[in-house]
């Protein structure tokens, strides 16, 4: 009983910041990103890069100097996106943590979890129009 009380005890005294947050609306999911390009990782690697544009826009790329425009909206509690070739919402849940935003496909524990990357040394490259010969 008594390393329960201590174990108790030193949760309760943990900064919030440290702890998971609830999954951030529309309001505060643009104040966080507005104006920001955040690059994503995916088990350990590099998965891709998002630019937060005005206006809840945004431009997205795997890293591959392939971009694509599209807008976000809140639905049901989740930031859906839509991309100019792929007019399916693609719905995630995000959460802050200490080391930045968590993302959760379709709020599923099972679907991919993308985390926020600190510096990965990658440039977020959109490379123009693919022209013919």
């Amino acid at each position: 009983m008594r390393q329960f009380l201590i174990l108790f005890t030193a949760l309760a005294l943990l900064p919030l910041s440290s702890r998971a947050s609830d999954p951030m609306g529309a309001e505060e999911f643009d104040r966080y990103t507005n104006g920001k390009t955040l690059f994503y990782g995916f088990a350990g690697t590099a998965y891709g890069a998002e630019r937060y544009l005005p206006g809840r826009r945004v431009l997205w790329s795997f890293l591959d100097g392939h971009c694509q425009t599209g807008i976000w909206y809140e639905d049901a509690g989740q930031i859906c996106f839509v991309y100019e070739d792929n007019n399916t919402p693609q719905c995630w849940s995000f959460s802050l943590t200490p080391d930045g935003l968590n993302a959760q496909f379709q709020n599923d524990p099972q679907a991919t979890e993308l985390y926020e990357s600190g510096d990965i040394n990658e440039e977020m490259l959109c490379l123009g129009p693919e022209v013919g010969v």
